[in-house]
């Protein structure tokens, strides 16, 4: 029995020993139940008084809310109203609210259809969904992603009320405490009025009246089973499921729209099957080119109006309805295939008649008429034949076309021929680059980038030789304004496209004031170059441009026809054309000459109609120091024997040798045409004007004539940048060229 009970395993027995072995197990159950029920208690604790905590959030909140009319008054965001120049109403910007729709006016249908796609338990919840959130963090969990919780309903409408659109927790926080404020104050349905007149649908339409009339053109209490699917569908992303902007995307999430309905149980198979790709889309007629202005000209209001200011306003602008639409069919009718456009029109006062940025603004919005650079190609001989005339030429004078080099370079005609001594006149007409070249060179690159300036163009200009044939990029809108500017005789024109700014009661916020107008150059000036401009599109490269009344104008064309261009005037309308690709690449025919000048005739002939037709000022009407014989001009009057005159170096010049004439071909030294002995092998002036020889030291005690000031006091003014001086921007550029009728010797400038 001692040895049985020695191999009986201890605690076996219920006696003495194995009862105090199981003590110390209990013991620690019952320490573990304890700290699970204080733990219990605790997180019971805590959860009641959080919960404590949201209710009073939630009662102040509920609390201090605006009533239900105050929420149905509020507004987001400011409403533009642009109006042409009649005073029709041509686009409306900003927020558009539509009619308020109350409750059982909203069809039922649009009803479901929201309820199905953003929140399938609305009338469930209180404000917050519990379920969807929890799977949401199981989800996240599961696949090892961010928490992606899709607000309610009643979230969505207290963040567009109240909040805005950050994304962090406490914005989270407070969106939850509003949802349910707003669920604690009013019914589901007041919640789903509210929201249904107020959520963003894209385009500017805010609520689904706005948004049935702006994509179906008809009330929002009309709406079709497919019709509110596809403004349901609107919410997640009002700009990539807009119909206006990709049609499949829009048929697609109205899909999925349905399939909930469907799955939600508000509409039958059937209904589910509805061919939303056979939903009528309203049209937008000039809306779509109409853009391109009002993005130009809209964000001037930051600086025409004195304070930022929510308020409603109506923008009256220059804009001619007609006109845009005239200008929008030319560009769109004649540009090439794979090719962009650009018009700008302006009137007489700079008032901008009509501006198309491209071919298509839903396409494209980029404004190529305001923001695109490019080469102007022969439009820019423009600033230096006004360059040269301003420097003595006139359409006149004799040049000579032929091979030329400038610093390495040598220009050559686009026919590849050299025509020889013509006039000014023709090398403009049939923009003769070797002319150009040499009379930028004569009058100097930096007078040309000068007489740009002058005339408004603002993009860099380059100091190279090739400037001359219009290396430079410009803007068409600067481009065009300085041809306005030469419609208006030499005088500086500014682009405006408001005229006033006034609020929906008729309060007057803005009104525009003409500009200054300074003289850029001498009126002669302006002729001369309205002369060569007539003549290019009469019998030059710009004939396409004819319109049965007087136009001056001028092509351009870039190397490998990248660009064309043609700008000009008729009737106090100036009017710039331009087409090429985006990317810059070559397109196939293109020419200054053919789809931008047809365009620009197909636009100005409705653009001129009603309008007197005008014939162009070319006479010249010379100042008296260009009236003067050559000779004189050179060399002061005959009579004055052994008396010098001296050049813009300050060397002497005097008079010829005893029995030789000046300006004589057969003068020692010259050629049978006039010309100089040759310099550097083939740099020759572009004058057929033989200048003199040079000239002998004066005799000793001979009385010497002054050289004139190199610039005058107004010129000083305007190149250091004091104030007070009111001469002309021509006269304030270039000194004195009569006074004492101390002339100068035209030098060769290499």
């Amino acid at each position: 029995m001692a040895q049985e009970r020695r191999r009986r395993p201890a605690g076996s027995s219920g006696s003495g020993g194995g009862g105090r072995k199981r003590a110390p197990v209990r013991r620690e159950r019952s320490r573990l139940a304890i700290w699970l029920r204080r733990i219990a208690i605790g997180g019971a604790a805590v959860v009641l008084l959080a919960l404590l905590a949201l209710g009073t959030s939630v009662w102040f909140a509920a609390r201090s809310m605006p009533s239900y009319s105050a929420l149905m008054s509020s507004q987001v965001g400011q409403t533009i109203v642009v109006r042409a120049r009649d005073g029709s109403e041509i686009v409306s910007l900003g927020p558009s609210y539509g009619q308020w729709l109350r409750s059982d006016e909203i069809p039922q249908i649009m009803k479901d259809a929201m309820v199905a796609v953003e929140d399938r338990r609305y009338y469930s919840h209180v404000g917050v969904d519990p379920i969807g959130l929890a799977r949401a963090v199981y989800v996240a969990l599961r696949y090892d992603q961010p928490v992606r919780a899709t607000s309610t309903i009643t979230q969505q409408l207290a963040r567009n009320i109240f909040l805005n659109s950050n994304r962090t927790m406490d914005r989270k926080a407070r969106e939850a405490v509003l949802a349910m404020a707003l669920e604690a104050k009013f019914s589901k349905q007041q919640i789903l009025e509210l929201y249904l007149n107020k959520v963003y649908f894209g385009g500017g339409a805010y609520g689904i009246d706005s948004a049935s009339r702006k994509f179906f053109g008809h009330p929002g209490t009309d709406l079709s089973v497919g019709e509110a699917a596809i403004i349901a569908g609107l919410v997640k992303a009002p700009s990539r499921y807009s119909p206006t902007a990709d049609v499949d995307a829009a048929v697609g999430r109205a899909n999925v729209v349905l399939a909930a309905m469907r799955r939600y149980g508000a509409i039958g198979a059937w209904e589910a099957d509805v061919d939303v790709s056979e939903i009528r889309l309203r049209e937008d007629e000039g809306e779509n080119s109409v853009r391109y202005f009002t993005d130009w000209a809209l964000p001037q209001l930051d600086l025409l109006l004195p304070y930022d200011s929510f308020e409603p306003i109506e923008v009256w602008t220059t804009l001619d309805p007609a006109m845009q639409r005239a200008a929008q069919s030319a560009v769109v009718g004649n540009v090439p295939s794979g090719a962009q456009g650009a018009l700008v029109s302006l009137d007489r006062d700079g008032a901008v008649l009509a501006l198309v940025g491209g071919t298509d603004y839903v396409a494209s919005n980029y404004n190529r008429a305001t923001e695109a650079v490019r080469q102007p190609g022969s439009a820019w001989k423009l600033f230096v034949y006004l360059a040269a005339l301003e420097n003595g030429y006139t359409p006149d004078d004799r040049v000579v076309d032929g091979p030329v080099t400038i610093q390495g370079w040598s220009p050559r005609n686009s026919n590849g021929r050299f025509s020889g001594a013509i006039n000014v006149r023709t090398a403009f007409a049939y923009s003769v680059n070797t002319v150009a070249a040499q009379l930028g060179n004569e009058v100097g690159f930096s007078n040309v980038a000068s007489m740009a300036r002058r005339f408004g163009i603002t993009t860099p200009i380059a100091s190279n030789p090739a400037m001359v044939l219009g290396s430079s990029e410009v803007r068409v809108i600067d481009l065009t304004r300085a041809f306005a500017s030469v419609s208006a005789r030499g005088r500086s024109i500014q682009p405006y496209g408001i005229t006033r700014v006034t609020t929906t009661g008729g309060e007057v916020l803005y009104s525009h004031e003409p500009e200054r107008s300074d003289a850029l150059v001498p009126e002669y000036v302006a002729a001369g170059i309205t002369d060569l401009l007539q003549t290019a599109v009469n019998t030059g490269t710009g004939r396409a441009a004819q319109i049965g009344r007087p136009v001056a104008g001028k092509t351009g064309t870039t190397s490998s026809n990248k660009d064309g261009w043609f700008v000009g005037f008729s009737s106090g309308i100036t009017t710039g054309v331009w087409m090429g690709r985006d990317d810059a690449r070559a397109v196939s025919g293109l020419q200054g000459g053919t789809a931008p000048a047809r365009a620009f005739a197909a636009y100005m002939q409705q653009a001129v109609q009603g309008r007197p037709v005008e014939e162009f000022d070319t006479d010249l009407k010379l100042p008296e120091w260009q009236l003067e014989p050559d000779e004189e001009w050179m060399f002061g009057e005959p009579a004055e024997e052994g008396y010098y005159f001296y050049d813009e170096s300050g060397n002497p010049v005097g008079p010829y040798p005893e029995g030789q004439e000046a300006g004589r071909p057969d003068y020692p030294g010259y050629d049978d045409n006039g010309y100089p002995p040759e310099q550097d092998g083939d740099r020759r002036p572009v004058r057929v004007r033989p200048p003199p020889p040079a000239a002998p030291q004066p005799p000793p005690g001979m009385p010497m004539r002054p050289a004139p000031p190199a610039a005058n006091d107004d010129f000083l003014d305007q190149a250091i940048g004091r104030e007070g001086t009111s001469a002309p921007a021509y006269e304030r550029r270039s000194p004195p060229r009569s006074e004492g009728r101390v002339l100068t010797v035209p030098q060769q400038r290499y």
